[in-house]
């Protein structure tokens, strides 16, 4: 009979957490992507959020002793980092949009002023 081997350090929740950390991070960042599109919650607000989780992971989570405590602060970074594109993604479509706008008003001149009749 094989028994499978344990990581050092480690706890039932914690690797539960291991195991799914990036399936929440996701469901925790489209519910809160969506309430971001929905103007349910600011962009501004979501990215200075993501900011401040983030910061906090990378200076105190990733030291955490605690495995479960360790794995949670990842899930939140991670779910934060990816609502933080929400707002960038909607920033940047809107750039491109607004681009592509431009482009086709300067091909409409160029056609209406080459039209010499």
């Amino acid at each position: 009979m094989e028994y499978p081997v344990v990581q050092q350090g480690t706890s039932r929740p914690g690797r539960w957490l291991r195991e799914h950390r990036l399936g929440l991070a996701l469901s925790i960042a489209v519910v809160e992507g969506l309430l971001v599109v929905l103007d349910q919650i600011s962009g501004w607000l979501a990215l200075l959020v993501a900011a401040l989780v983030l910061v906090f992971y990378v200076t105190v989570g990733r030291g955490l002793r605690r495995d479960t405590a360790r794995q949670a602060a990842w899930v939140a970074a991670m779910s934060q980092v990816l609502v933080a594109l929400v707002p960038v993604l909607v920033f940047v479509i809107g750039a491109v949009a607004l681009i592509a706008v431009a482009l086709l008003a300067a091909v409409a001149i160029v056609a209406l002023l080459a039209d010499r009749r």
